[in-house]
């Protein structure tokens, strides 16, 4: 009788204990917080992973989710901090909470596309991907990704006088990630006084040849004033436009002089 009791015992001590093991093993499956790899950001066009965007174009991200319990959410955070805000732009703060289908089961890939506005300021942005799973677990990954223009400009060389009756000198070199559509060069002026024999002069051309397409070319032309221009300041604005519609503008004053 004690041997039976002995046996009994023992076989309930172990069902317990397998019980108890099995529990703890399915309580740690469920706790375990969803892992995020191969997190990539960057220029969208290209689906590259360098950690840099264009003003105009698009974000892409991409990221690989081991989740032992359903993703019940992925929040996405775009950032900046202490970026001065320019003559024309607007502070920038993305925030997305994700919940499409696609997403809401145990190990999904996360694919986005994120414009970014054309008018926010250059620098470095602060980027965070949030993964919480249906038991309320947590994971996040942070990454930087620096936000420039599309479309820049360097080495300018313009004359900041011109002799009527003879050419306006205008050099400096471009890069456009995108390819240059084309540059628009404008010159007018405001209020100037015709004089006798004058006549009134406002210059507008925009430039393809030897430019569109080109990602890094010089932009080197020589504009005729004419003799009868009248002589004062001239407002000369050129824009740079590239073939994703991106522009960047320089903007400065010449004096026509006689």
């Amino acid at each position: 009788m004690k041997t039976n009791f002995k046996l009994l015992s023992f076989f309930v001590l172990a069902a317990v204990t397998l019980s108890s093991c099995s529990s703890d093993d399915d309580s740690q499956l469920i706790e375990d917080a969803p892992l995020i790899t191969n997190f990539e950001y960057g220029e969208g066009s290209s689906h590259g992973d360098e950690q840099v965007g264009y003003k105009g174009s698009d974000i892409h991200l991409e990221a690989e989710i081991v989740a032992e319990a359903t993703v019940s959410s992925i929040a996405l955070d775009i950032h900046a901090h202490d970026l001065e805000v320019g003559e024309d732009e607007v502070a920038w703060d993305f925030e997305q909470i994700y919940t499409d289908a696609d997403y809401l089961v145990k190990n999904p890939v996360f694919h986005e596309h994120v414009d970014v506005p054309a008018n926010i300021p250059s620098g470095e942005y602060h980027i965070t991907l949030t993964v919480t799973d249906s038991n309320g677990n947590s994971t996040e990954i942070e990454g930087h990704i620096h936000i420039m223009d599309a479309v820049t400009t360097s080495a300018l060389s313009i004359d900041e006088s011109v002799v009527r009756g003879t050419d306006l000198h205008t050099e400096f070199l471009i890069e456009a990630v995108y390819g240059v559509h084309n540059v628009t060069v404008d010159i007018h002026a405001h209020g100037l006084t015709v004089g006798e024999g004058e006549q009134e002069w406002h210059f507008e051309q925009v430039y393809e040849e030897g430019y569109h397409g080109e990602t890094a070319v010089e932009f080197h032309e020589h504009i005729d004033v004419p003799i009868t221009a009248p002589v004062g300041e001239y407002h000369m604005v050129i824009t740079i436009e590239d073939e994703e519609g991106n522009t960047s503008k320089i903007d400065t004053h010449i004096n026509v002089t006689l």
